[in-house]
């Protein structure tokens, strides 16, 4: 969870207000949070990360002036208007289409601010902006460039600029390549042909997202006047990044400035910072949280979280929600501002009245018995990932490809799919274990996900020794059924993983629940393995069923 630095002198400062420390890191965990540290006067405050606007010590001070009865309510803040229009170019819409920006006047920049702003902009980049794949933030120095401002995408090789950090120009390309943000973030533009820049009137590179910003609108504590860009692949998340970060800064005295965006035929004003409007039931409020309380005393409650909210009709509030609060989804969320607006250590707790008795449900205690066999066979438990790959699953099994769990966007090859059988996964732990001397003898109780996308608990185990064969493994598994009292048939059968003739299922009620035998010699090597393996794999969910 992020962790929130702040100078105590700096706090109270933007709180208006004077509280004493003690005071304040008593009461500043009732807002939702927990006291990290403190060491003098540097406090440290943990939060959620569904608060992406408490992330810096502008978003609690605001929060804590409502929350201590200060200035209760909604925060509005005035939003002058600017002539400074950004034209979003259609190259761009297939890379990084979307875009937000905001320009502010006579910010003070003090060391305080651009430490806060600095440390904002990363929380914001690593929790809203998913470490910059749906949100980049980019602060600049206005007063060296000229609006209007273009955003377009652009071939790597054919513009250079001098990136922040270095004093030569560089392609796009090159950034990428050999500046230090440009390598740790290369990945989010990669199989693009073009990528995203935002340039002035004259052709000047304000910046390169999500990458690295221009060096020629550097911001230094003798800027005054800002323009912030925020550009993603998520409208709202780049929408509510763009409010946290401008309202953050007119904390610190800033005067927010609209800007334009002409997004093809459509142009909008930039930020936005109207409230949204969500209604909320009294009734629902009370059957949640076991309250009796009144319109007025939820409209309180609000109040001191920071909404406006008013009686819309009997039961039913209207609650203008500020437009940085990133995290309001559902009704259930406002009923979580009331309770924490209203205190939790108000709340009272009850024994209960009757008395009830506990126990265990009888597929745990089948998995726990089938743990204790396994033990007792001598096999070492290992758990492995659900998320695998079709190649493990299918071809390197001999299977053909059927049906199964697709992820959309794997982070590598490797981790494509969700699992069909257990089997796979563990013959890539006998791969890594190669070095080690045989026999080898492993076990997993665990989940598959079958085409149908359900969940199944399966037991699967695996030896792998010079000596392995049929016989043993047939052992093992009557050996397992014995002494979990199930019934059981055994059936020759064929199954591409294992060698023809040393197979067989295991069947109950005429159900096949399992199969096991000897492993392919063209399965082994497939798993880049040299010696013989005895397998099965059961079907925990179909032994326990009558």
């Amino acid at each position: 969870m992020p962790v929130v630095t702040f100078d105590y002198r700096d706090f109270i400062a933007l709180l208006g207000h004077k509280i004493s420390k003690d005071e304040l890191i008593e009461k500043l965990p009732m807002i939702g949070a927990d006291v990290d540290s403190v060491d003098g006067d540097a406090i440290s405050i943990e939060f959620f990360p569904n608060r992406p606007d408490l992330t810096s010590v502008e978003g609690i001070s605001r929060a804590a002036r409502a929350f201590f009865g200060y200035k209760t309510g909604l925060t509005v803040y005035p939003l002058n208007s600017s002539d400074v229009m950004t034209t979003v170019d259609l190259s761009v819409k297939t890379v990084r289409p979307f875009i937000a920006t905001a320009l502010l006047k006579n910010v003070n920049m003090t060391d305080d601010l651009i430490r806060s702003l600095m440390d904002l902009q990363e929380k914001l980049h690593l929790g809203l902006g998913r470490n910059r794949k749906k949100v980049a933030i980019g602060v600049h120095n206005v007063e060296p460039v000229t609006p209007p401002f273009t955003y377009k995408a652009v071939d790597p090789q054919a513009v250079s600029f001098v990136p922040l950090g270095k004093t030569e120009p560089m392609t796009l390309e090159e950034i990428l390549q050999k500046h230090e943000k440009g390598v740790a973030y290369a990945h989010l533009l990669k199989g693009y042909d073009h990528y995203p820049l935002i340039v002035d009137a004259h052709h000047n590179v304000l910046s390169f997202p999500p990458i690295i910003n221009g060096c020629l609108t550097e911001v230094t504590s003798f800027t005054k006047d800002l323009f912030i860009d925020v550009t993603g692949t998520d409208q709202k998340a780049v929408h509510y990044a763009l409010n946290i970060i401008s309202t953050a800064l007119a904390e610190r005295g800033g005067v927010i400035h609209s800007t334009t965006i002409h997004d093809g035929k459509t142009i909008f004003v930039s930020p936005n910072l109207e409230p949204m409007k969500k209604m909320l039931s009294v009734s629902y409020v009370n059957a949640t949280l076991g309250t009796i309380l009144n319109e007025q005393q939820i409209i309180d409650c609000l109040a001191k979280m920071g909404y406006h909210a008013t009686v819309s009709k009997k039961d039913v509030l209207s609650v203008m929600i500020p437009g940085w609060r990133a995290d309001i989804l559902h009704e259930i969320d406002l009923v979580e501002d009331v309770a924490i607006g209203y205190g939790f250590d108000r709340f009272t707790t009850d024994f209960v009245n009757d008395l009830t008795f506990g126990k265990t449900l009888p597929l745990h205690d089948l998995c726990e018995n089938l743990r204790s066999i396994m033990i007792g066979l001598g096999y070492n438990e290992v758990t492995t990932f659900t998320i695998s790959n079709e190649r493990s699953e299918f071809t390197n099994m001999g299977l053909p490809q059927s049906d199964c769990v697709k992820i959309e966007n794997p982070i590598g090859e490797e981790y494509s799919c969700l699992r069909v059988s257990l089997l796979p996964s563990m013959l890539s732990i006998l791969n890594e274990n190669r070095h080690h001397p045989l026999p080898q003898q492993i076990f997993e109780l665990g989940f598959i996900v079958d085409h149908d996308a359900k969940n199944r608990r399966h037991l699967a185990a695996l030896k792998i020794d010079a000596k392995a064969n049929f016989t043993s493994c047939k052992s093992l598994v009557e050996a397992v059924c014995r002494d979990i009292g199930t019934s059981y048939e055994i059936q020759e059968s064929k199954h591409p993983a294992f060698i023809p003739g040393r197979c067989a299922s295991l069947r109950k009620n005429n159900v096949e629940i399992g199969v096991f035998g000897e492993l392919h010699p063209r399965t082994i090597s497939a798993f880049s393995l040299e010696h013989p393996i005895i397998a099965f794999e059961l079907s925990v969910d179909s032994i326990n069923h009558p």
